[in-house]
């Protein structure tokens, strides 16, 4: 099947071609997923983008190793990938709690006084705010409103990520994003925003 071809296949059918032998159809899935899940990840290790990498390759080679045995019909495959992200992640996050390391993302950056640079240093800091306040809240409303406001996923697609029911999913992400409506509250100013941004 032409590479093309395979860019509009679904990702089941994808998987399918790959435990085949189609290696095209693996690096095509792997193409369309690996961003997804790197961000996914990202956002629920607070920023660290080596961890986040390690846990996405880690989640890649499980598709591949259930590939052969894959039953079409039980479960999309990028809802089984963000279930197996969410949960090396989590495993990931409890072994940091016991060690208790600290990261170099928490040494402060120097700052360039250019117009442009300015700019970027207000976008990266709302975004380092937006971690920080993500990070403060516990694992699984940290899941949900990732899996939702980030991801784009469905109510019911998270459901069934997190292993609970919609209900659930509606009350973890209205409860989170709560909480960081709360902890970003009075950063405004800080954050470059406005009155009426």
């Amino acid at each position: 099947m032409p590479f093309d071809a395979l860019l509009e296949a679904s990702d089941e059918a994808l998987l399918v071609l790959y435990a085949n032998g189609d290696r095209a159809a693996a690096r095509a899935l792997t193409l369309r997923l690996t961003p997804r899940v790197l961000g996914y990840a990202a956002r629920l290790l607070s920023g660290d983008r080596a961890e986040a990498e390690d846990m996405a390759q880690e989640a890649m080679l499980r598709l591949w190793k259930v590939a052969p045995d894959w039953r079409q019909g039980e479960a999309r495959v990028s809802t089984w990938l963000y279930r197996v992200v969410t949960n090396l992640c989590t495993d990931r996050l409890r072994a940091r709690q016991r060690r208790g390391t600290s990261a170099l993302d928490d040494a402060p950056e120097v700052a360039d006084a250019a117009p442009a640079a300015v700019l970027g240093l207000i976008e990266a800091q709302r975004l380092s705010a937006l971690e920080t306040a993500l990070a403060a809240l516990p694992d699984r409303q940290r899941q949900a409103v990732v899996l939702r406001h980030i991801e784009g996923l469905t109510n019911p697609e998270i459901a069934e990520v997190m292993d609970i029911g919609v209900e659930a999913v509606e009350s973890l992400t209205a409860r989170g994003k709560r909480a960081l409506a709360a902890l970003l509250a009075g950063r405004r100013a800080d954050l470059g925003y406005e009155e009426g941004d």
